[in-house]
């Protein structure tokens, strides 16, 4: 059975290829436009990894996986941040709200690809 991942971007595009990518991969794939779009379609499905941007209007990146750690079905699914954001105290802060990997753009697919395989949930 495919395993599921949801983008959480505020670009269109950038949702697009991540997309196209994943599911060239055998993925299935949710899409949302921001952290409260995301929130209100992790409604108990299972989703095995999240990629998710940092910085989104209405609800970022960071708060969004906070939020999502609170979520007892969704506490231990892995979010990787893919963002232009290169600072490490960004980074730290990601991580710290519990983001396992952060991927800066521009990416390569392959790249992505390989830590979607290495962190998603079995």
């Amino acid at each position: 059975m495919a395993k599921t991942v949801m983008i959480v971007d505020d670009s269109a595009s950038i949702r697009q290829v991540v997309g196209i990518a994943l599911k060239g991969a055998g993925y299935d794939v949710i899409e949302a436009a921001d952290g409260k779009d995301a929130l209100g379609k992790l409604n108990g499905q299972k989703v095995h990894l999240i990629i998710s941007d940092v910085n989104m209007p209405n609800m970022d990146g960071i708060s969004f996986v906070k939020e999502v750690k609170q979520l007892p079905s969704y506490k231990f699914t892995p979010v990787i941040m893919l963002t232009t954001e290169s600072q490490e105290s960004k980074k730290q802060e990601g991580q710290a709200a519990g983001a396992k990997a952060w991927v800066v753009k521009p990416f390569q697919p392959a790249q992505m690809l390989a830590a979607v395989s290495k962190l998603i949930m079995p």
